[in-house]
């Protein structure tokens, strides 16, 4: 009896113990600590193959060539690349017509956190210093500033962000395809977007904000909201609410954990104030 007793009371202990550390694990995954980058020092952090080969505890530069960190900022690359440089050769071989002969990398610039999130609250101010004018079909009203959301690669994710004709836009990619699944004209001012005589709509050289939620429901879909901070008040206003539920676009939501990021589209952009939580 006293045998029997003892060992009740220690697999009452070890299931407190389990108890107490899957409640631990569930709080530490609720509750991360904002992810703030501040750049502050200066460093040049370049593209990488895989995620796994990437030099930055935080950032996977998926494409873009190199993106300079200094002073509290962060930014794509500005302007030519050098004849001859390393990033200038290996495009002019495997994307010339995006990157104008190897020279613009930013062009195409994708960038992305070595950490996955679930529910995220991910914000960005950004600031466009020069849209690069190429004659690649693919500069286009689609372009933009946008934020990547529930990131698996680069075949299946979400985003939403800001595009040159003005538009906001929250879109997701399943299987290479893109679904619209909100979007809306807040900058043009009734203009038409034109690849030669408008390309932008966007403000140029002063900061904008935008802020991206992302959460799931308790009936399996995925809520996306998109907010917007044009004057760098710090006052967010919902642009777009979104949802992804069944197979309305394309396939099944993407509830699992994914990584977050930065996409830019043939500009020269600086970042500030990056924070994900």
């Amino acid at each position: 009896m006293k045998k029997t007793i003892i060992f009740i009371a220690i697999l009452f202990f070890v299931l407190v113990a389990m108890l107490f550390s899957a409640y631990y694990i569930y709080l530490r995954n609720s509750f991360k600590k904002p992810l703030t980058l501040t750049f502050s020092e200066k460093e040049t952090l370049e593209e990488a193959p895989k995620m796994s080969d990437s030099l930055s505890q935080n950032w996977w530069l998926n494409s873009g060539g190199v993106m300079e960190m200094d002073k509290g900022s962060a930014r794509t690359n500005f302007g030519q690349l050098p004849e001859n440089s390393r990033w200038q050769k290996l495009y002019a071989k495997t994307n010339s017509r995006d990157t104008d002969g190897g020279y613009y990398p930013q062009n195409i610039f994708r960038l992305v956190t070595r950490e996955k999130w679930q529910d995220l609250d991910q914000q960005l101010y950004f600031n466009i210093n020069t849209i690069n004018m190429s004659a690649s079909e693919n500069r286009n009203e689609s372009n933009g500033v946008l934020l990547f959301n529930r990131y698996y690669d680069g075949n299946d994710l979400y985003y939403a962000g800001l595009r040159v004709d003005g538009h906001a836009v929250i879109k997701k990619k399943i299987g290479g395809k893109y679904y619209t699944m909100a979007e809306k004209d807040i900058l043009s001012g009734g203009k038409k977007y034109d690849q030669k005589d408008d390309p932008n709509f966007l403000p140029l050289r002063r900061w904008v904000g935008i802020r991206s939620v992302v959460t799931n429901t308790d009936s399996r879909a995925v809520d996306i909201k998109f907010y917007v901070d044009l004057e760098q008040t710090g006052n967010w206003q919902l642009i777009l609410e979104a949802q992804d539920k069944g197979k309305s676009f394309g396939n099944a939501p993407l509830t699992d954990p994914g990584h977050a990021g930065i996409r830019t589209d043939f500009s020269d952009v600086a970042f500030q104030n990056y924070k994900i939580q």
